[in-house]
């Protein structure tokens, strides 16, 4: 990871400083998919670079027909793959702004992460495309032992991704997902499953954040000193110890993950651990993302606010 020095100005696109990424998005924002194709069978080893790939990319080709080109000019796992994400990408679009096509949309998602899990059975990407989906339904799998709440989920879908990758890092933050109050579930429920699969992650995991996501999620500003639950001890414990266990190890990333620092430099900043939020926010270079930031207002006044309070430079 080289996530460069920040030079005024805040770089919100999601491929941060994965250049062969930054460069396909190009490619693909013009009709030509060979540099996917290449991109992606770069990350047949690489599960979390594969899912990262693959999610910005689809993102890009959503409003495009190049999936559905690629898949029929030169089928591979890598169009498979492409084409389940963006039919997912665009399902749950659907459904969200209840556009009557949305169930017609869903079967077709479907069926393209079925197509792409075939072409790749030790793929996890496909699946966890599939659980992506998983929110727009009350799926109702009873939990495993050692969870207060008990809250049914997709727990059997979860547990097939985890057979194919134990610490997926996209998987486990779209099963968060499924249980936060917007798509159904509770924050009591959130918190537990949070604490759960943090607590069973190993120290050096980006995994070990997910408390401090389901925090962000529950965060009211109409209740009574809504701002200084991070100050206990218990959330700045836990800050810190990702701060001393998790960050050094994302130096050795393939590129910077800019919303797992974002969540940390938030949670340290707002725990009044500025000297240790410097650190984050000089991993994070100039890259930017929406989260956590958007919880609290517009994310770019929310960021340069929180490098303020440590002395940072901002945008003018």
């Amino acid at each position: 990871m080289a996530a460069g020095l920040f030079e005024g100005q805040y770089v919100w696109h999601p491929a941060a400083d994965d250049r062969l990424l930054a460069n396909v998005c190009v490619d693909v924002r013009a009709g030509r998919y060979r540099s996917a194709h290449e991109a992606l069978v770069e990350t047949r080893g690489d599960a979390g670079l594969r899912a990262h790939r693959s999610l910005v990319l689809a993102s890009e080709a959503a409003d495009s027909d190049l999936t559905e080109r690629w898949l029929d000019e030169e089928p591979s796992p890598e169009a498979a793959l492409l084409w389940a994400r963006v039919a997912v990408l665009r399902a749950v679009r659907a459904a969200d702004t209840r556009d009557e096509r949305a169930e017609a949309l869903e079967r077709i998602a479907l069926a393209a992460c079925d197509r792409a899990a075939a072409a790749n059975p030790a793929d996890p990407t496909p699946w966890t495309a599939r659980l992506a989906m998983a929110r727009l339904h009350r799926l109702s799998d009873p939990a495993p032992r050692g969870l207060l709440t008990a809250p049914p989920g997709p727990w059997r879908l979860f547990a097939h991704i985890l057979s194919l990758d134990p610490w997926h890092r996209e998987a486990h933050h779209r099963f968060l997902a499924c249980f936060f109050s917007r798509n159904g579930g509770s924050v009591n429920a959130a918190w537990d499953v949070a604490a759960f699969l943090g607590q069973r992650a190993p120290v050096d995991s980006p995994l070990r954040l997910l408390p401090l996501v389901a925090l962000v999620e529950s965060y009211n500003p109409t209740q009574l000193l809504a701002d200084s639950i991070w100050e206990q001890p218990q959330w700045r414990s836990t800050a810190l110890a990702i701060y001393q266990n998790w960050l050094p190890a994302a130096a050795r990333y393939r590129f910077t993950p800019v919303l797992d620092l974002a969540y940390l430099a938030h949670a340290l900043v707002m725990g009044k651990c500025e000297f240790e939020a410097r650190a984050v926010f000089a991993a994070t270079g100039p890259y930017a993302s929406r989260m956590p930031w958007s919880a609290f207002g517009e994310p770019a006044e929310q960021l340069s606010r929180a490098r303020r309070a440590c002395g940072l430079p901002v945008p003018p």
